[in-house]
């Protein structure tokens, strides 16, 4: 069980640079001055790479997170319920993983009307989630 959650750690790890990096990507698109044709197409082919990117790291790191979880028997009886919080957690950045994907269609189609300065409020939210996560895993509050 130490290898799978070895590889677990690692593919969070990547598939959480990913979505740190996203956001930032949208700041950018956000700012491109209108006209600036090659730079937002630049853009939005390093935000489509990274989301795919980000996508199939996000597979194995939930798909090794559910063999430990079941492997491990852990949440049953008293004492984890730090574990169904962490599992809400993890379901709230699969939702920020799928609200980047509609992000970026948005902001290819040219239908997005967010500013640069709501995007950085956004990127703020997968280390939001880390957090809570990660506290949640080690230290078990309840």
């Amino acid at each position: 069980m130490l290898w799978v959650k070895s590889f677990h750690i690692v593919f969070v790890a990547s598939w959480f640079a990913g979505l740190f990096y996203l956001p930032r990507i949208f700041v950018n698109l956000a700012m491109v001055a209108p006209g600036s044709v090659a730079e937002r197409e630049r853009l939005l082919l390093m935000a489509r790479k990274l989301l795919r990117f980000s996508t199939l790291l996000a597979v194995p790191a939930v798909a090794l997170g559910l063999w430990l979880w079941l492997g491990y028997g852990i949440g049953r009886g008293p004492g984890n319920g730090w574990l169904h919080a962490k599992l809400l957690a993890v379901l709230l950045v699969i939702g920020y993983h799928h609200a980047c994907a509609v992000l970026l269609r948005k902001l290819a189609a040219g239908t997005s009307q967010r500013s640069h300065i709501w995007f950085r409020w956004f990127n703020e939210v997968p280390v939001l989630l880390l957090l809570v996560i990660v506290v949640l895993v080690v230290v078990k509050p309840f």
